[in-house]
């Protein structure tokens, strides 16, 4: 029996086609002891999770035993793991010791070897918030974690979507821009393009759009940054449509932290129910930290042996960073170029082990157009069958095909039996 099995959520209302993004842990503190070292790497590996990105979590050997000898020293994290491998009968006895040691506003996750139904409700009833059953998996750890912490009546979260380059010139933006509109025009959701190349950026242009503030402002703005402010840079192109648009100008270098863009990236979510990142083709600290935290990434590559390369590097280094998460999916674009020598579609998705999302043939006079016109291909050939990739594309990073939510809170108590302390 699995005692962590969320239950289905309906999806916010006025969001009823878009795959809300994974609730965030907030910055909190937790502290894991072990009795085994697989248990310990099973723990550790949940760091990796992105809904854990603002959490410092540590682990130490030594079970209920080292918990209690450590805690009468020292102060209690917000949330403390246990493993035990005791009986059932034993195991409340020992949490009362622990109980003496632990603050009152601390909360237990007790990982155990009995899957007995009896016993998961006796430690509900006295006040444990959650107990596992090993074998277990990273992901279970951490959908615990985020019962307990994320609040269910918190807003709901925008879904992040980012699209890279396998290489200059392959067309990430232009296959952003085209997927966004897509989204915003035919599941009638509010859409936001964030455009992240601020020295290079196309995203004014190709809306035809030349507003005086975007993102560089919210960046150095630094901490005086708000919603309010946020709301106020960015531009509406069109229905459903908003921008985030690049300064475009090179009389300034754009040199950021790891975790820079990640401040205004939460609070795009908390307005949006979807965002789409222009990430540009560059390799930087935070570009590989964007990539590594957000919902879905979309690399854009040509069918050449340059693109493949790099596209699976690409790939290879996404799904290490992100090993819980989707892998990246792939969009191949400017298919069947004139002379060109390709790789077929397959052995190119094969070979990156990514899922192939579409394929955009090579349309100079087209695309060509857009860009000119400042319009969205749907604008400038409304049935054109070019706009049935960008409508799946859209689909599938939307999780539209697959509708998914977080469960419930699942309404645990707070530790009763560590309230003596209170």
């Amino acid at each position: 029996m699995s005692f962590l099995t969320p239950e289905p959520r309906k999806i916010e209302e006025g969001a009823a086609e878009i795959a809300s993004g994974a609730r965030l842990i907030p910055r909190i503190t937790i502290q894991a002891f072990c009795e085994n070292s697989q248990t310990a790497q099973l723990v550790e590996s949940a760091i990796h999770d992105r809904r854990m990105s603002k959490v410092a979590l540590t682990t130490h050997n030594g079970g209920l035993d080292g918990a209690v000898e450590t805690y009468k020293s020292n102060p209690t994290p917000n949330l403390v793991i246990i493993e035990t491998t005791l009986q059932p009968a034993e195991i409340s006895r020992e949490l009362e010791r622990l109980a003496e040691v632990c603050d009152a506003s601390t909360r237990l996750v007790v990982l155990g070897h009995v899957n007995d139904v009896m016993l998961y409700r006796e430690l509900i009833r006295s006040g444990v918030s959650e107990y596992i059953v090993l074998p277990a998996t990273s992901q279970t750890i951490v959908g615990a974690i985020t019962e307990l912490f994320a609040s269910d009546g918190a807003a709901p979260i925008g879904r992040t979507v980012g699209f890279v380059s396998a290489k200059g010139g392959a067309g990430g933006s232009t296959i952003a821009h085209n997927v966004a509109w897509m989204v915003s025009q035919t599941l009638r959701q509010d859409s936001l393009i964030v455009d992240m190349d601020l020295a290079f950026g196309t995203a004014g242009l190709n809306f035809n759009q030349d507003p005086p503030h975007g993102l560089a402002d919210a960046l150095l703005a630094n901490q005086k940054v708000d919603q309010t402010m946020l709301d106020r840079l960015m531009s509406k192109a069109a229905n459903h449509i908003n921008l985030l648009t690049a300064p475009v100008t090179l009389d300034q270098t754009y040199d950021f932290e790891e975790r820079e863009f990640e401040g205004i990236i939460e609070m795009c979510q908390a307005s949006m129910p979807v965002v789409v990142l222009d990430i540009p083709h560059s390799w930087s600290a935070w570009v590989r930290h964007t990539l590594a935290t957000i919902d879905e990434v979309v690399i854009v590559a040509e069918p050449d042996l340059a693109n493949l390369r790099n596209a699976k590097n690409l790939s290879d280094t996404i799904k290490a960073l992100r090993p819980t998460e989707s892998a990246p999916s792939l969009v191949l674009n400017k298919v069947g170029l004139p002379r060109r020598p390709e790789i077929s579609a397959s052995e190119f998705a094969n070979s990156i082990e990514c899922q192939l999302l579409g394929q955009v043939p090579f349309d100079a006079a087209l695309f060509g157009t857009a860009a000119n016109n400042g319009q969205m291909i749907a604008e400038v050939s409304a049935n054109n069958k070019i706009n049935e990739v960008f409508r799946a594309v859209g689909l599938h990073v939307t999780g539209r095909q697959a509708p998914g939510g977080a469960g419930k809170s699942s309404g645990l108590k707070m530790p009763s039996f560590l309230k003596k302390r209170a």
